[in-house]
């Protein structure tokens, strides 16, 4: 993929990660009915995602097709987070996020799995 998703970039990327391939006219209703956007914009954005590399299109009927993956994107983003905010320290975030809120202990036991794994 050729340069960074931006926020506006990300939510055309959401919706074919959470329905899977659907047309631009598909992407467009959803967008229009989540924040509004018109038909226009939605598409201005979806070509853009297309010229980076993180949108196929196909036809008949502008059927998009995402090239990369939630996590990727994911991990590429929590990795800026941590290199901009937190110095490059993981534990800083990871502190950070624990001093938030009050977390259940549903959330504990996950954290702690996770932590686990880390050690194996």
């Amino acid at each position: 993929m050729d340069g960074k998703l931006f926020d506006s970039e990300l939510k055309v990327m959401g919706v074919l990660w959470n329905e899977g391939d659907c047309t631009a006219k598909h992407i467009s209703d959803v967008l229009k009915e989540d924040i509004g956007w018109n038909m226009n914009t939605t598409y201005t954005l979806i070509k853009r995602c297309i010229k980076k590399g993180a949108i196929e299109r196909s036809e008949p009927n502008f059927m998009c097709h995402a090239l990369v993956k939630k996590e990727e994107i994911q991990e590429e983003q929590t990795n800026e987070l941590i290199d901009k905010i937190y110095d490059g320290s993981a534990d800083k975030l990871f502190a950070a996020l624990l001093g938030r809120k009050k977390l259940s202990s549903e959330q504990i036991k996950k954290l702690r799995d996770i932590v686990g794994e880390l050690d194996d």
